[in-house]
This record gives C-alpha cells, structure tokens and sequence, in this order.
C-alpha cells in the first residue's frame, strides 16, 4: 500500500538536433534492438527494458566519446545485469570507450565461467549440494562471492587495457576512458570503479525518505593515496594556474598530459607513472529498502548532486525515460550555472531494482504537502514549465508497493528523435 502524487513537468523550447542517439557507430548506426552476448546474455547500447532506462547525449566538444553498455541475463542467469558506462578522453578517447564497453564484459563473463565447476553458476552449484553460497560477515558482505569477483574483475579490466596496448586499429598512448560498473545477481551487488564516473543508489530511511548512497570513489589526484602512489612512481600532481582546484596527473619531464584522474584505461604514456588501470572493487548486499541503481559519467556529476539525481529519477512515473529525462536535466543545470562553457558529454543507466517503478515522492513528506529539499525548477532554465504539485489521497497498490504517479509532459521531439 501507499501514497499517489502526481506531478506535472512540461519540456517546451528549442531542442537541438544533434543527439548521439543518431551517431553512427562503425558503418552504421546503433540500434534500440538488442544483441546476443556470450552465454546468452542480451546486450543493450541504448533504449530500455523492464528494469533499465539507458540515454546518452552528445555535450558541445566533439564526437560523443562516453559509451555504456547493459548485458541482461548475464552469465546466463535470468535477472542478472552487468552495467557499464565509460567516458573517453584525448585525441582518440571515444574509440577506447567503444572498445572497453564491449570487450570488458565480455572477459568478465568468460573468466567467471571458466572459473567455475562444469560452467554452472555459482548459484546452481551451491542449490545442488543443499547449501548457500558462502558466508556473510556482520556488515551483510559474502564473503567468498565478493573475493571470487573481486579476482575476475582485477583480471577482466586487466586483460581489457592490455589488449589496447596489443596492437589494435587505433592508439592509446595518449587516449583513455573511465569505468564505473555493477554485477546485479539476486541480491548480491557488485560495484568497480576506474577514474571519475559514479555510480550510486537509492534507498529508503527513515520514515521511508529516500537517500543516496554513493557507490563509488572519485578516483582524482585529490584523494592522498592516490597522488601518494603516483609520486612514488615518478609521476607529477600539481594544478595549472587557470585552474587551481584541479589537481592533475602529470609525467615526469613534460608538463603533459595532465590526466584529472589516477585510474584508468588506456593512457599508456602514463602507466610507467602510477596511473593504474586496477579497479576498486565493492560489494553491497541488497534490500527491499533499495530502489534504483544510477551509473552516469561526469556531464552528469560535475552539475548535478546525488540528491538532485535521485529525486530525478524517482519521480519519472515511465521509468524507460528516467534516463533521458535525468540527462536533460543535466543539460540544463550545465547551460544555467556555466553558460560560458561547453556542455560535457552525458550517459545514463537505471537499473530499476523492482518490477515496477516503486518510488513515491511522497516518501519525501513529513509533516506538511509534498515537498522537494530543493527547488528542482533551479536546474531547468528556459525549458522546464513547473506546475503546482500536491499530494493526493492514498491509493492502493499491491502489497508492500509504494507507486510513482507523476506525469510528464514531453515535447514530443524529445521522444521521437530515439
């Protein structure tokens, strides 16, 4: 049971005709459709399904060059996902992207299941002998499942930086691409982090308000064990003059390339210096409390907080535009707070925790109306028209479902131009 508000939200304006979405990729475009992957897995470059929204939009600085992928059913296991989103920088950053978002899921699925008995799951070999799959400490973490990944991923995002510098088609001496990936199975979740994409959750607290968690680390020469390293290894970290709060990563004898961030594929001019192409690897056990998952890159980061994402999110009531929708509001946080600068490049995945979109803002509610902690109007510009929002009564939903009921009016070139 719980509680309906409906919410009007009305994009107008001047939309602009380029979008990534038309891209073309290789010696043709990317399709909504999806493809086969190894072991059965479905694999999506965009579009949508019923538990993910997926949107990328190219910024004002070029050839898109951020990538994401999602593998549905991955490993060959129903319900199952691997999500990646990747954001490429130098001269040929959009080729390593493309090239990671395809090849490292592939690695990773591969090792996981050459690793394992007879190529049956994990799963499966645990419910045959009558038992669980290892133990959880007291903060929830299994153990054994999180060391088994943690050993296949370091492994997969090794062999997938390796194969750049192996003579391929294009060159990755000056040219790199983050990372921020999860492994969904059951409720077992399993986060890596290369550089300064993110990835975060949304759960509920108390008196069900929704909260962000962080998943991820911005890996930046800011953080002291990051610069630590790459000083040790010869490596530079200071700021330029324009812009003192930017730490960034530099080789030795030249005042180049000056990376901002300490991990990553690619930019191999680096690797002899302390840039690292090792992930951090998480685990988190899953809830009923937890909502949605949100992996975006930086376009999407350095304009809008944790909380402005999830409130988002959480109040698309056609959970396949959440992403979209979260990416235009991007762009226009970029066009009203920097207006003079470029708008960077965005990609957005959703991965929706539950069968239907369970979210009310509501749960935002305490003693008074509906109300945000912020003025979301504050990062629409010109674009956004804001009716009133109010709470209606309680409506009645299946047991233990909490309903989004909020409507959007969409300029329909938004929608049509997919």
């Amino acid at each position: 049971m719980g509680a309906c508000c409906t919410t009007h939200i009305k994009y107008q304006g001047r939309h602009h005709a380029e979008d990534d979405l038309a891209e073309k990729v290789g010696k043709g475009h990317q399709q909504d459709l999806p493809t086969p992957g190894h072991n059965g897995a479905i694999v999506r470059l965009q579009g949508s399904s019923s538990f993910i929204s997926m949107y990328t939009r190219k910024g004002k600085k070029g050839i898109n060059q951020d990538a994401m992928t999602v593998w549905e059913n991955f490993m060959g296991e129903k319900k199952s996902f691997f999500c990646g989103v990747f954001d490429g920088h130098g001269p040929l950053g959009h080729k390593v992207s493309r090239h990671v978002r395809d090849t490292l899921p592939f690695k990773l699925s591969s090792i996981m299941k050459t690793s394992q008995p007879n190529g049956c799951t994990e799963n499966d070999a645990a419910a045959s002998a009558g038992q669980s799959y290892g133990k959880n400490d007291s903060n929830g973490v299994n153990k054994d499942r999180f060391s088994s990944w943690e050993a296949s991923l370091i492994r997969a995002f090794k062999e997938s930086d390796e194969e750049l510098n192996s003579g391929l088609s294009f060159n990755s001496y000056n040219s790199g691409s983050t990372a921020a990936t999860i492994v969904k199975q059951d409720e077992h979740l399993i986060i890596s982090n290369l550089g300064d994409s993110r990835a975060i959750l949304c759960t509920r607290g108390n008196k069900n308000r929704l909260i962000p968690i962080q998943l991820t680390v911005d890996l930046k020469p800011r953080l002291p064990d990051e610069s630590e390293r790459i000083e040790k290894c010869g490596g530079r970290v200071f700021a330029m003059d324009e812009e003192p709060h930017v730490l960034r990563v530099w080789a030795p004898d030249q005042d180049s390339p000056g990376l901002a961030m300490t991990r990553a594929f690619g930019d191999f001019c680096l690797k002899d210096y302390g840039l690292s192409s090792i992930p951090e690897v998480s685990y988190r056990r899953l809830t009923n409390n937890d909502e949605f998952v949100v992996l975006a890159t930086d376009g999407v980061w350095d304009v809008l907080t944790n909380k402005e994402v999830i409130t988002i999110v959480a109040s698309v009531k056609k959970q396949s535009i959440a992403a979209k929708v979260l990416v235009y509001y991007a762009v226009q946080a970029w066009k009203s707070r920097y207006p003079g600068s470029q708008v960077d490049d965005c990609a957005v995945i959703c991965l929706f925790l539950k069968e239907q979109p369970l979210v009310s803002k509501s749960l935002y509610d305490q003693d008074h109306d509906y109300d945000y902690d912020y003025d979301l109007s504050k990062l629409g510009g010109s674009q956004l028209d804001y009716a009133d929002s109010k709470i209606c009564g309680d409506k009645k939903a299946e047991e233990g479902q909490t309903v989004i009921n909020c409507d959007f009016t969409m300029d329909k070139s938004i929608e049509q131009r997919d």
